[in-house]
């Protein structure tokens, strides 16, 4: 290989882009997002995501604002994964939520949620100019 070919490759390989994007993330994967709902056992206690968060100021707000039939069907969901874990046992297969049930049904609190958290927010902002 000649000099000026050489020098022709060497250029022509430091103008491609060295970064790259991936399509498909460890994060993003959803067979990685099913197996960690899985592996976190509150399917096997009748839980949805949202009947395990921790109940700070902000989550115990956003129950104030959700209906009261939502209300009921967690206290329900609670109470029943609370005597299946004083009996050391876990529901029958046919009553866990399945993770596309999770995803659908699961994730009630989070626009109550995202909405008091944007009134926290906006608040201390307004706090901070006044």
């Amino acid at each position: 290989m000649s000099f000026i070919g050489a020098a022709a490759r060497a250029v022509r390989l430091a103008a491609r882009p060295t970064t790259t994007i991936a399509n498909r993330t460890f994060i993003n994967n959803a067979a990685v997002k099913k197996w960690a709902f899985n592996a976190s056992g509150f399917n096997q206690y009748g839980l949805y995501h949202d009947d395990a968060l921790y109940e700070n100021d902000d989550v115990k707000e956003a129950l104030k604002r959700v209906t009261q039939t939502q209300l009921d069907e967690r206290a329900f969901r609670i109470q029943r994964a609370v005597q299946c874990s004083v009996m050391k046992t876990v529901l029958p297969k046919d009553q866990w939520p399945t993770f596309e049930e999770d995803r659908e049904k699961g994730r009630y609190l989070q626009p109550y949620l995202q909405e008091v958290i944007n009134e926290r927010e906006e608040k201390a902002a307004w706090a901070k100019q006044g």
